[in-house]
């Protein structure tokens, strides 16, 4: 067997942050995952539904890999990103990269992972993977999959292989942290400034506090949506709250990164988000009880709360975002000693 030493194998509660926490813990760099998730701008939210979908999906973060890209961006990480349509290279790189002693990130479908509870296709799945064997391979996924598992190499390529919405060609990637990385909270305020901006000003109405707006109005009509309430309106608040994310579609946590802000930096504006979140996170939680028991009951009056609360937190969001934004805006702030 071929593994990579010195793994923290620690599985968190976000795939992305989870796969970056074992690489950057590799490279000496320890950060919590609510500040990785922060530091990468990853809070956002999205009402998806088309065609060819069976039913709307919320989302609450950035597209797969952007908070990749956006926290190699803020720390000075030099990420080497390798995609191809062959499985043989694919194959190849990650090998090249393990037997090198460097653990790799992967994009992949989750559906084809043995281990995984809920064969539900998601191509924006990110697993850290630190070693292989003739038969396996072994990963580092989130705590709520095991943390340290493993898969079949077979498994693995299929899950690699995989098209559809949000997969990538074999997608893999490293990070490697400079000599002298900047010091993460210098990049909190930027961080936080670009997120808010990006939610404030969304270019379609389907993203940011407009598209939860939007979902407030349409959440309404779910039962008319669906030929299968049971499943579907209780499947659609399960991811809100155990799809990897902490609880409360994300909200949880830019809960917890803003606190840990708070705790850096002396800013009324920060703690103006900061007690907007925490109010958010339980709201998100009951929309999305609300959701499931709409489904479970066919109730109508259940959507119609949801849709209510939906519409506060569109506004609640947004309040917190516009405190947020004014970090940048040359108030003034101090860094805690």
């Amino acid at each position: 067997m071929t593994t990579v030493k010195d793994i923290d194998a620690r599985g968190t509660q976000h795939c992305e942050t989870t796969a970056l926490g074992v690489l950057l813990r590799h490279q000496g760099l320890d950060l919590s995952e609510p500040m990785l998730f922060g530091l990468g701008s990853g809070l956002s939210f999205v009402y998806w539904d088309g065609r060819n979908m069976g039913f709307p999906f919320l989302g609450g973060r950035v597209k797969p890999f952007d908070l990749t890209r956006n926290l190699a961006g803020r720390l000075g990480l030099e990420l080497q990103v390798r995609e191809t349509t062959s499985a043989r290279k694919a194959w190849d790189d990650v090998a090249a990269s393990i037997d090198a002693g460097h653990p790799v990130g992967l994009q992949l479908d989750s559906y084809h992972l043995d281990y995984f509870g809920a064969k539900v296709h998601f191509g924006g799945h990110v697993v850290a993977m630190y070693g292989y064997d003739d038969h396996n391979a072994h990963l580092v996924d989130t705590d709520q999959q095991g943390g340290a598992v493993s898969t079949s190499l077979t498994s693995l390529a299929q899950a690699r292989a995989a098209g559809g919405p949000m997969t990538a060609k074999h997608r893999s990637f490293t990070l490697t942290a400079p000599r002298n990385p900047p010091a993460p909270h210098a990049q909190i305020v930027p961080a936080i400034t670009a997120c808010a901006e990006a939610f404030l000003n969304p270019p379609i109405a389907n993203l940011g506090h407009r598209g939860i707006e939007k979902a407030g109005t349409l959440v309404r009509t779910w039962l008319r949506r669906t030929d299968n309430p049971r499943l579907d309106l209780p499947q659609a608040a399960l991811l809100m709250e155990k799809g990897g994310t902490g609880g409360a579609l994300f909200r949880n946590l830019y809960r917890d990164f803003l606190a840990e802000c708070a705790d850096l930096l002396d800013s009324s504006h920060l703690r103006t988000g900061h007690t907007l979140y925490t109010e958010a996170a339980v709201l998100w939680t009951e929309a999305a009880a609300l959701i499931r028991k709409a489904g479970e009951s066919e109730d109508a009056q259940c959507l119609v709360r949801a849709g209510s609360i939906l519409g506060d937190l569109a506004r609640m969001e947004r309040e917190a975002m516009q405190a947020l934004i004014r970090l940048g805006d040359g108030t003034p702030s101090t860094i805690r000693p």
